[in-house]
């Protein structure tokens, strides 16, 4: 332990005596979201992301030099697989990081803990958290990611980007029938999303009805006869799980032929990194629902 506290302590002198040069006159100082100050002295050069979110929302704004390491959940873009690895949510490698001389750390509020942040702090690296909980909310996080690695002008292009396909999305299916939706993200037991959650929040902007909308837990077990009782007449199955045998959880489906789902065989696979992960790819999760609520009203591909 004692070894590991004087590498960390002599990388961070390096990070100290070696950090970015392009300094600004006036600190910048942001306030994260999660009421913390971070202040800047300098455009950060060297960035580590501790979330696969935050990692595509970095990756989209160009960044793709200054990320120096990701966790280990970070699977996209394909380039995000050759960077260092520092850990997972809950369990970081606080030398690693330390090794990488990173000049800002960008943390989730959603899966890191205050600890860790605090950690962080303590061994001097600036770390900012974001916190979405809704579509709106990941738009607002590029904008701050923007704002603290300096790229506004890219950030203002991917939030104009997200809100036109939403819209179109919100306009094609307004006057349509809004399908009740089961979406199953596990199956021993049976676990849906309720209310608060992302995917609860585009079953709503893709023209759906979340048979578990109302729960008061975001991420709601459900017994398979309240499940017969709400009559889904969609299910989304959720690559939640990356061992997960999906084939075996579709045939086991097929045996409940009172649901109109089943009956009707609207029952599909669909990728849960596009339905509840916070990062500009959500809005290919809400067009996908949309195609699969409404597959009369999206015959042609959505015009992006």
């Amino acid at each position: 332990m004692k070894k590991h506290l004087i590498k960390a302590i002599f990388w961070l002198s390096l990070v100290i005596l070696f950090g970015t040069s392009v300094s600004y006159s006036n600190p910048l100082r942001f306030i994260d979201e999660v009421g913390r100050e971070v202040t800047f002295s300098f455009s950060p050069k060297r960035v580590v992301s501790l979330a696969p979110n935050i990692t595509e929302i970095l990756f989209s704004l160009g960044l793709d030099e200054e990320i120096v390491g990701v966790s280990i959940h970070c699977n996209f873009p394909e380039k995000a697989k050759a960077k260092v690895r520092v850990g997972s949510y809950i369990s970081l490698d606080f030398e690693t990081i330390a090794s990488l001389a990173p000049d800002l750390i960008i943390a989730t509020g959603a899966g890191n803990t205050r600890e860790m942040v605090d950690r962080l702090g303590k061994l001097g690296f600036q770390t900012y958290v974001i916190y979405p909980k809704n579509f709106d909310d990941i738009l607002q996080s590029v904008a701050h990611i923007g704002q603290v690695v300096n790229r506004d002008r890219e950030a203002r292009g991917i939030i104009e980007g997200m809100r036109k396909r939403s819209q179109r999305v919100i306009e094609q299916t307004r006057n349509l029938t809004r399908p009740k939706i089961f979406i199953q993200i596990g199956d021993a037991p049976i676990v849906t999303v309720g209310r608060g959650s992302f995917a609860d929040d585009l079953i709503r902007l893709a023209g759906g009805e979340n048979i578990a909308g109302r729960e008061k837990e975001r991420y709601p077990r459900m017994s398979m006869e309240e499940i017969l009782k709400r009559s889904p007449e969609v299910i989304v199955i959720s690559s939640m799980n990356p061992k997960g045998d999906y084939q075996k959880v579709l045939h086991e489906w097929a045996r409940w032929k009172t649901i109109p789902a089943v009956k009707n065989g609207r029952i599909h696979l669909i990728d849960s990194d596009l339905l509840d992960r916070p990062s500009p790819r959500i809005i290919d999760g809400m067009e996908v629902l949309a195609r699969v609520l409404h597959p009369e009203g999206f015959k042609k591909p959505i015009q992006n």
